[in-house]
Formats: structure tokens, C-alpha cells, sequence
């Protein structure tokens, strides 16, 4: 990708650090889109498609760390965390959480442009993102967080929820019990198959949804679940 087709979208709460990003991206040929806050910069992922994240960790409405998790459920655009915080254990956070690389505030500029550079070559133009998933009567929104059945939102715990977007990221494929269980609740409980078959047996229930007959959630017997397409 050459830099006079992305588009790269800096979050920030710090003006006088937008400005500088918007000018010093311009002058190399980048769309600049600008946010300052957590909420705000989500909202722009979805809607404007960004090809390239720059994140501040400090924002004034949710932590750059919590924006990273919301982000990861849905988007796979790069991010680039551009923060004042030095510590390993930061950065190792902020890339467990999803980020593509990190650069510590304060910064030279040509370096930032060079990863800039480096993560749109690696990771191409974002064109697997998604922001919302349509199967019929039900909709999963991934930006916002929301599960639509009919047009009516439905209230989900945040574990039933993780499950439904797990599943609607690989629509019409089988999702391991193994798999769900490490992602939602971690390495430690891949074999705990029973916290699994609750939260799937309630995300049935608010959904409607009947075992013997699925319209949405298929049982796979023992290896997982599906979420099928076309619902």
C-alpha cells in the first residue's frame, strides 16, 4: 500500500500531539482522521474504516488498554500505541491486548513514520474488518457491543456475549469447545466444558433458540459449536 491511499486514524486527548501527528502524516501523503477519546476513535474505526490505529493509552473516558479489547472482538485493523507509559509490563499488556507495536512518548518522528511504514506493508489495507454481523433476524453489532434479535436488543452477560461474537467471527465454521473456553476464559480452563454449556444454554433461551431445531447456535457433539449461516 502506498501511503497516498491509507488512511490512519490517531486517537489522542492531546491536541498539540494530533497536530503534530495530522501535519507530519500529511506531508507523507496519509488521510489523517482524528479522535479524542476511547468512545470516539471506536465509533470511527467502524464507520470510516481507518487502514492504521494510532493509539494513546491515557484517554480521558475508558483506558487505551480497554479500547484495544473492545477493538480485538471485531477489527483486526494494526494499531500502533503511542504512550507515554515506559514500562515493560505496559507494553507487554498492550500487546497481549491486541497492538501491533508500540512507541514510547517522547518520540522522533522519523521512527514513527518507519512503523507507520513497517505495519501497512505487513498487515495490507484492514479489508477483513467488520463492524456488524446480519444473519437473518439476528444481528450482531461488534462495534458497539449490541445483539439484535428482530431489531430489538437483547440483553447478554458479557460472557454470553464473548460466546455469540466468538462464534459470529467464524460464521458457518465449527468453534471448538476448547477453543472458546481458552479465549473467553483463558488458558487455564480449555477443559471446563461446563461453564461453556451454561452460557450456551442461556444465550438459547434469550435468543429463542430450540437445541433439537437451532436457527442460530449448532451443537457440533463433542467437538463444539457453530453459528450458522444464513440464519
Amino acid at each position: 500500500m502506498t501511503s497516498n491511499q491509507a488512511t490512519v486514524l490517531v486517537v489522542d486527548d492531546e491536541p498539540q500531539i494530533r497536530k503534530f501527528l495530522r501535519i507530519s502524516l500529511a506531508a507523507q501523503g496519509y488521510k489523517v482522521l482524528e479522535a479524542g477519546t476511547g468512545a470516539e476513535g471506536l465509533a470511527q474505526v467502524a464507520l470510516a474504516k481507518p487502514d492504521l490505529l494510532v493509539l494513546d493509552l491515557g484517554l480521558p473516558d475508558m483506558d487505551g488498554q480497554q479500547v484495544l479489547r473492545e477493538l480485538r472482538d471485531w477489527s483486526q485493523i494494526p494499531v500502533l500505541v503511542l504512550s507515554v507509559r515506559a514500562a515493560e509490563g505496559e507494553k507487554v499488556k498492550a500487546l497481549d491486548n491486541g497492538a501491533n507495536d508500540y512507541v514510547t512518548k517522547p518520540f522522533g518522528i522519523q521512527e514513527f513514520l518507519a512503523r507507520v511504514r513497517a505495519l501497512l506493508r505487513q498487515t495490507g489495507s484492514g479489508d477483513n474488518q467488520q463492524a456488524a454481523l446480519s444473519l437473518g433476524p439476528l444481528t450482531v453489532d461488534f462495534a458497539y457491543r449490541r445483539v439484535l434479535l428482530e431489531g430489538r436488543e437483547i440483553a447478554l452477560t458479557r460472557k454470553e456475549y464473548a460466546v455469540l461474537a466468538q462464534l459470529a467471527r467464524h460464521v458457518g465454521r465449527v468453534v471448538t469447545q476448547q477453543q472458546l473456553l481458552k479465549d473467553i476464559w483463558g488458558p487455564s480452563h480449555g477443559e471446563d466444558s461446563h461453564y461453556l454449556r451454561v452460557v450456551v444454554g442461556h444465550l438459547r433461551q434469550k435468543l429463542g433458540d430450540e437445541p433439537a431445531r437451532p436457527r442460530f447456535i449448532v451443537t457440533e457433539a463433542g467437538v463444539g459449536y457453530r453459528l450458522r449461516d444464513g440464519a
